[in-house]
């Protein structure tokens, strides 16, 4: 007999009193994260005119989520999960600090930025696993589902509004006055991890777990391998990430001027639709309770998100395109914030972080791998066609990694 996966009363986390500050907090950090990218790269390309650069700036972002996310995953579970958050935060605000240095002296060069970009990413990777803990700690497993969701929309607003205020603050602040400025961006949760008193393991005891090495993430696999529903979250968090992932936004430049040659309004409407999508389907699944923790929805939102970026890949009218958009932005929202849940929920209390650390390697580290598959295959066969096969091999994964689970054994906690 297997139990149900808990349901979350209807944006618990929010009245929550630990909890919603935290989510505030970590929207304002993920918006600053997103400003620093918008003043960088346009200081970068105006500086270097480099297209090399400008790849290795998304390799940079995504690789230390695919090296180092089982490492810092076993130091969430070693250590105070407050101190882990705050040390992310403060590289964060390191490389906002240097980069504004080497604005106002005038000093940058290529070995520099590429050095801060990769902090800046090991920034990222460094926080995952402690945020996912802490998260746990402040809602318990009953209300995870409602924590989980709202810190991906939450998130999602940061990463909508963030292009807006970096944009604003190039304009009105000019980018070493906005770099300088960015920095206060991070510290409302900065501060605000001084004054709680959950640790990310008041709940299920003082942190434990042996040591782990960077190469450890095999090791983790290994000992969870039984376990048919989690693998299959972290296939599927994988597959997603590594056949779309970030590589749709990349190139969605030539999609703006396939749909509508010489608009450039037309590129800011098609990303909007996309994060829109990721804040608006949160709110409404949230508001509805209408997905639980399964991995029958897991399946069926990835599915939904291969099928509308396939279909994207081949819209013809700007206003379909933007339809499929917010549907995929709805899907894909609804996929992680599934996928982390039910992967916290099987996870061992006392390995939680490390297993969170694979299923970052799977769900952020991927993404450097979506430059392939879209990327540069769409340099080969044109960005359309590669984002439709993608697409396809997507949904074809997806429908492999739901048979692999039904012939697995049931495990207790999902439905």
């Amino acid at each position: 007999m297997t139990a149900p996966a808990p349901a979350a009363r209807r944006f618990a986390a929010l009245r929550n009193p630990d909890c919603r500050p935290y989510l505030f907090g970590a929207a304002l950090s993920m918006m600053a994260d997103n400003v620093e990218h918008v003043i960088t790269y346009w200081v970068l390309w105006q500086k270097f005119h480099s297209e090399a650069l400008a790849g290795f700036q998304v390799i940079s972002h995504w690789v230390p989520f695919l090296l180092f996310s089982v490492w810092f995953g076993g130091l969430a579970d070693r250590y105070d999960c407050r101190r882990v958050i705050q040390a992310a935060q403060a590289l964060f605000m390191l490389v906002s600090l240097l980069w504004g240095v080497l604005f106002v002296t005038d000093s940058l060069q290529i070995w520099q930025a590429c050095v801060l970009l990769v902090l800046h990413g090991m920034a990222g990777s460094l926080w995952g696993p402690g945020e996912q803990l802490m998260l746990h700690d402040f809602v318990g497993d009953q209300d995870l589902v409602s924590a989980v969701r709202l810190n991906a929309t939450f998130r999602s607003l940061g990463v909508l509004f963030g292009p807006a205020v970096g944009s604003a603050l190039l304009l009105w602040l000019g980018p070493t006055a906005g770099i300088f400025a960015n920095i206060a961006f991070y510290l409302p949760l900065t501060l605000f991890l001084f004054r709680t008193r959950f640790t990310g393991h008041t709940r299920h005891g003082a942190p434990t777990g042996p040591r782990v090495g960077l190469l450890d993430t095999v090791k983790v696999l290994r000992r969870v391998a039984g376990d048919h529903t989690l693998i299959s979250m972290i296939i599927l968090a994988g597959l997603a990430s590594f056949f779309v992932g970030t590589a749709m936004q990349a190139t969605m430049p030539t999609f703006a001027e396939d749909l509508s040659p010489g608009s450039a309004d037309v590129y800011g409407i098609l990303l909007f639709a996309a994060g829109a999508g990721g804040v608006v389907g949160g709110l409404l699944l949230e508001a509805t309770g209408w997905m639980r923790p399964t991995v029958r929805w897991a399946v069926v939102t990835t599915l939904i998100y291969g099928a509308s970026s396939g279909l994207f890949a081949v819209a013809g009218h700007l206003w379909l395109a933007v339809i499929l958009l917010f549907i995929g932005g709805v899907a894909s929202l609804a996929a992680m914030s599934i996928g982390q849940t039910v992967t916290q929920l099987l996870a061992p209390p006392a390995e939680r972080g490390r297993v969170i650390g694979v299923y970052n390697v799977s769900s952020a580290g991927l993404r450097a791998g979506s430059g392939l598959t879209v990327g540069v295959l769409g340099q080969a066969i044109g960005v359309h066609w590669s984002l439709g096969l993608s697409s396809a091999a997507l949904c074809a994964g997806t429908a492999l990694a739901a048979l692999y689970t039904r012939r697995g054994r049931r495990v207790p906690g999902t439905a």
